[in-house]
Parts: structure tokens; sequence; C-alpha cells
């Protein structure tokens, strides 16, 4: 009889296990509908989570140089490149309280490693910092709406396409709807330069789409957007030397291209993100240019560690 009540006991258990894990490893009685949401993997400088959290945010991409670039005209002239572009970056978030929170999403330490035609160079990224606040968020209706702002400093190195200009502003706003352990992530906004001669105005507009499945494997698709409102002059004094490109740098470098207003350039992808503890989690994502002039975007790897404290 005690067998038998210890094989029970033991089954029971391993009920309770998998039940946790496949509707919510880290519910309790005061569990929240976004304990299950996930933050953006993809376009992580521009690509906002709308949740508040105290958090440091460990990005690393490996960004796939095109073989050959087109850089000039509708058509574009035609320059072998090759090589990658990658990028070792710290996010910090602190949550002054539960509706706003201090946002520092862009800095780290840039290489520049292209095949052919252009040498390879090192430095670091412009640093970019600002606020972001919870206008909405109701449990009920599983919405958070966080509008925010942030200002890109030119603090980098002039080697990596940093450091141009005077600054430039970015206006965005995220939401997420979620639908059990469905969810919807949106982010839009408008990079405004301080000095269009150097850099150019852009829309940019992201879309993540997440299911839980369990803690150990939440799949997602990511699109990114970046439409270019404005050209720069690209005068011989920036070091891309007078080229009138006619495309932008996506999230991580704005070149002042002075062909590229209104185009539009769109990343897809996918990943998964996987949830060690309620505090820790990891993802990796993998997007590609899919619209004409792909520019400098063959494809990307991006991979995060987010500590939440």
């Amino acid at each position: 009889m005690k067998s038998k009540i210890g094989r029970t006991g033991q089954a029971s258990a391993a009920a309770l296990v998998l039940a946790a894990t496949t509707t919510g490893a880290f519910s309790s009685g005061n569990a929240s509908w976004l304990d299950n949401t996930i933050s953006p993997v993809s376009n992580p400088i521009l690509f906002e989570d709308p949740k508040i959290n105290s958090e440091v945010h460990g990005v690393y991409m490996d960004h796939i140089l095109p073989d050959t670039f087109h850089y000039y005209g509708d058509k574009g002239v035609p320059v072998k490149l090759g090589g990658q572009v990658q990028v070792f970056a710290v996010q910090l978030r602190y949550a002054i309280n539960d509706r706003l929170a201090l946002i520092a999403s862009k800095d780290g330490y840039i290489e520049f490693q292209p095949d052919h035609t252009l040498a390879h160079h090192y430095g670091f990224a412009d640093l970019a910092a600002g606020l972001k606040y919870a206008v909405v968020n109701d449990a009920d209706e599983q919405f958070i709406l966080t509008p925010g702002f942030t200002v890109t400093i030119p603090t980098g190195s002039t080697d990596v396409y940093q450091g141009h200009g005077e600054g430039v502003e970015n206006i965005f706003v995220s939401a997420e709807k979620g639908f059990d352990n469905f969810h919807v992530t949106g982010n839009a906004g408008v990079n405004i330069p301080n000095d269009f001669d150097h850099q150019t105005a852009q829309l940019h507009y992201s879309l993540q789409l997440d299911y839980y499945i369990c803690q150990w494997f939440i799949p997602f698709f990511a699109a990114n957007g970046y439409t270019i409102l404005s050209n720069g002059k690209n005068t011989a004094s920036q070091s891309l030397n007078a080229v009138p490109l006619n495309t932008e740098g996506y999230d991580l470098i704005n070149f002042g291209s002075a062909n590229a207003s209104g185009t539009t350039q769109l990343t897809v992808g996918g990943g998964i993100r996987t949830r060690f503890t309620k505090s820790l989690d990891a993802g990796v994502a993998y997007e590609a240019g899919v619209i004409d002039p792909v520019g400098i975007f063959e494809g990307r790897i991006t991979a995060d560690v987010v500590w939440r404290f």
C-alpha cells in the first residue's frame, strides 16, 4: 500500500511540475498577464519594450554585409563588400516607479570587418538615453501603451561611422496586447537629427509576435522597417567621402545618406527566447533584408541576455 501511495504521490508531483512549465512557470497569487511576455530581441536599439522594468540587457549583434553593395542611384553602382559588423553592448533600464523608467539604449563597441573595398575599423558607438512612461497598463484587457524618447549624443568613433552630426532625438511609442499566451508587441517612432546636413530623418517601426509555450521555449516572429524622410549632404568631411549613398544604416548607423530619401528598408525574421528564472532570460534572433535596396543588410544574428532586478 505504501508503495502504491508513493507512486501516486510521485505522479502527482510530476503532473504539477509539467503544468507549471506549460501554463506559466512563475505564476503566483499576484501573477500578472505580463509575467509570460517577453522583451524584443531584434532591433534592440530602437524596438523598446513597453514594460517598465529595472534591468541590465547584454546585446551581441553579428550584422552580415552583402557580398555586393549597390550604393548609388535607383539601380545602384556595384562594389564588392562582404564581411560583417559585430557589436557588443550593454543596455540599462531603471524603473523609477511602476510607470516611469530611465533607459540607456545605445552604447557598446563596434567591429567593422568588410571583406573587400573598405578597411577594417574598430571603435565605440554613440550613446543614447531617455525616458519612457506607461500611460496605459490595463490588466483586464492585457494591454500596455508606453510612449518615450531618447537622445543620441555623438560621442562615438568616426572610424565606425559614429560621432557625426549634432545628435538625434528619437520619439517613439511602444505597445503590447496579450491574448493569454499569445502576445503582439509593436513600436513606432521618428528619428529627428539636429543637423540635417550630416544625418537623415527616419521613421522606424517594429512588430513582434510571440507565443509562450513554456519557459524554455518561447518562439517569435519579428519585422523591422525604416523609411528615410530626408537626404543628408554627405560632404567630404565625413568618413564616406561624399559617396551619395542610397541606403541608411538601419538602427546602428546614420550615414547622412545623400540619395536615400523616400526609400524603405525592411527586415523579417524570428527566433526564440528562453526564461531561466523570473529575473533572467536569453534570446536569439535572425533577420534578413527583404526589400530592394537591401543596402548593407544581408542578414543579422542578434543574441541577448536580460537580468531584471
